[in-house]
């Protein structure tokens, strides 16, 4: 018997790496931000926003009709931001201070934040483009596709929930008199229904893989731990047997 003992000793530490060699749970380190775009300032607007992050890098899809579409005789540009750093929400017309009936960029600042990703079509997608109406989408629709690479305020504004997408861009008719005669917060050669804004989502994390299977991250650790238990059974159950056998053989001789 003491010797089947330390026969079985051996095997039993023999079959518990089975538990370790199992594949652990993953998830997707992929994450998409998501948002509907919501009409400010009595635009009429509507659309949709994704971001699809990896890493640092964004591949991000912003579509949207129902805005203005002609300026000046030309196709109305509408500059469009990933806004961070601030309540992470969409202005209410409380933030009209000055009563002229239209959130200007500057008074929805508290709830949407300062620029931290220009989402031009080419070239520049700093701050610093932000008011670049070259390089804005255009017209009273866009199916806006690009990848670029985002920076470390915006990622952290993202991952904090506070990352809003802002479109800029009114049809001056629809103002008021007194906003119709007032020029633009941010750049004061362009009237202030250039770059008010006229549509705004708050961006949510929408995690794009989980757990790969079982109730929790440590299932499969756990089924590996059963399994691994089952093989020591198995292996200790082979073991009693074969001591088993060997005594009855014993006795008849």
């Amino acid at each position: 018997m003491k010797k089947g003992l330390r026969v079985l000793v051996p095997l039993a530490a023999a079959a518990l790496p089975v538990a370790f060699m199992a594949p652990a749970a993953t998830a997707d380190s992929g994450t998409s931000y998501q948002t509907t775009l919501n009409p400010l300032n009595g635009s009429g607007a509507s659309g949709m926003a994704t971001v699809d992050l990896n890493g640092d890098t964004a591949n991000i899809h912003v579509s949207w009709s129902g805005l203005a579409s002609k300026f000046g005789g030309n196709p109305y540009p509408h500059v469009e931001h990933i806004h961070i750093g601030a309540d992470g929400t969409c202005p209410t017309m409380s933030a009209d201070k000055n009563s002229d009936g239209v959130i200007s960029t500057t008074e929805g600042g508290p709830a949407y934040g300062a620029i931290g990703t220009t989402l031009s079509v080419k070239g520049d997608t700093s701050p610093a483009a932000g008011t670049n109406i070259k390089i804005a989408p255009s017209g009273s629709s866009t199916d806006y596709h690009r990848t670029i690479k985002l920076s470390s305020d915006t990622l952290s504004s993202l991952q904090n929930g506070t990352g809003v997408i802002v479109v800029h861009g009114l049809d001056p008719a629809t103002l008021s008199k007194k906003a119709q005669k007032e020029k633009s917060d941010l750049v004061p050669s362009l009237p202030l229904a250039a770059t008010s804004p006229a549509l705004c989502g708050a961006l949510t994390a929408m995690p794009t893989g989980g757990v790969a299977t079982g109730n929790g991250s440590t299932a499969g650790l756990e089924d590996a731990g059963l399994l691994g238990l089952g093989g020591v059974m198995v292996a200790a159950g082979g073991v009693g047997v074969m001591v088993a056998r060997r005594k009855r053989a014993a006795t008849r001789i």
